[in-house]
């Protein structure tokens, strides 16, 4: 059979015309798979549960058929794969919660022929790794966490998997492993209203450790005379080290908010806060502060330096000094501006073109791949008929 005929025009990547969206575009068969600790999204915080739910709900509106794996109390326009009831945060009975991870990527690894791709949302780490070389469907891995050197060099006996950083500092960790692409967290901006009228406090988001930057963030405040707001979900550490800063006046404790309140928090800030003492891989509360138009006061560690750009979302300053000295410049930024740069960088549309082309490619080289395998059996075939009618 030549290369020209029919047998070799069709793969499983189903390249007709009836799988095509009005831009051209192949629609794809993607399993989507969720952490299972909730629902998807999460009812008040979970930036992998957020960033998960924007992705499956971006997908479908462009024409994909997505599976959704997650807990049955999910909602999503997808098509659900529930093998839990709900999640483990809501049952201590539910436990290891390894267990149920597990259970839930088994499920999509059992349907992989079904789908052109899987993408498995790493909350904590990437344990579909094992799983990549017993399907032959591609996978797609999603790092949350800044890995630490062991575990890279654990991950290093899967050389060929799919990952895909959050940040360009989280990739330069994955050294030896296979950086599949690099792709920034997005918003769905319309949730974000913009305002260009700020009240007069500052805003802290996020959780009570000391790696958050939380006694730092209460510093800047009293050196500059400045209102803090602080909210977050109330723990140990908030009323062992937290609790005595505050005094209801300057510094406020405004408790954990669901997403309305946190919007309205971030778009009434002169600026937001985010005085990080360790590196981490993005930072969803900072391009959500600028979704509102609210700048930035940062302190450079981790991915900062790739969200915060001086002089245009806010400022990333080397040390407390410096970041207290320049707040007069975040708070002279125009929020427009601020909102703008949000928008072109950030949003769930950016996100998910990155993530389409992903999936695009590999779904083409796994497709060569097939067709590689047709030919070398067909060549295979024909010479032993040749040489049998001799």
């Amino acid at each position: 059979m030549a290369v020209g005929t029919p047998g070799f025009s069709k793969t499983i990547l189903r390249d007709d015309l009836s799988n095509m969206d009005l831009n051209g575009k192949r629609k794809l068969r993607i399993a989507h798979v969720a952490p299972v600790a909730t629902t998807i999204p999460a009812p008040k915080h979970g930036s992998v549960e957020q960033v998960t739910a924007l992705l499956t709900e971006e997908l479908v509106r462009r024409g994909h058929e997505v599976t959704l794996f997650a807990t049955g109390n999910t909602r999503t326009t997808a098509r659900l794969h529930a093998t839990l009831p709900h999640g483990y945060w809501e049952d201590i009975d539910m436990w290891p919660w390894e267990h149920y991870e597990l259970t839930n990527l088994a499920a999509a690894c059992e349907r992989a022929d079904e789908f052109d791709a899987i993408h498995y949302q790493a909350a904590f780490y990437p344990m579909s790794l094992a799983f990549s070389r017993l399907v032959k469907t591609p996978m797609v891995h999603t790092l949350h966490h800044q890995p630490y050197p062991e575990q890279v060099a654990l991950w290093s006996r899967y050389p060929e998997a799919n990952l895909v950083a959050i940040s360009d500092y989280q990739r330069s960790a994955l050294v030896g492993l296979n950086c599949a692409a690099t792709i920034y967290h997005g918003m769905e901006m319309s949730e974000f209203t913009f305002s260009d009228q700020p009240k007069d406090y500052l805003a802290f988001l996020g959780r009570f450790t000391a790696g958050k930057g939380v006694l730092q963030a209460i510093e800047i405040a009293k050196r500059a005379g400045e209102r803090l707001l602080m909210a977050a979900p109330e723990d140990e550490y908030y009323h062992e080290v937290i609790k005595p800063h505050v005094d209801g006046e300057q510094i406020v404790y405004v408790g954990e908010l669901n997403h309305a309140g946190k919007v309205e928090l971030l778009r009434g800030a002169k600026a937001s806060l985010y005085p990080n003492q360790v590196g981490e891989p993005f930072g969803l509360v900072l391009t959500e502060a600028m979704a509102c138009g609210t700048p930035v006061a940062a302190l450079n560690v981790g991915a900062v330096p790739e969200i915060v750009i001086n002089g245009v979302s806010g400022y990333a300053a080397n040390t407390l000094d410096e970041l207290i000295e320049n707040l007069p410049a975040v708070y002279a930024l125009p929020r427009a501006a601020v909102r703008r740069y949000a928008e072109e960088r950030f949003s769930a549309q950016a996100m998910t073109d990155g993530y389409e082309a992903l999936y695009s490619r590999l779904v083409a080289g796994r497709g060569a791949e097939i067709n590689e395998d047709k030919r070398s059996a067909i060549g295979v075939g024909a010479a032993g008929s040749s040489g049998a009618s001799r």
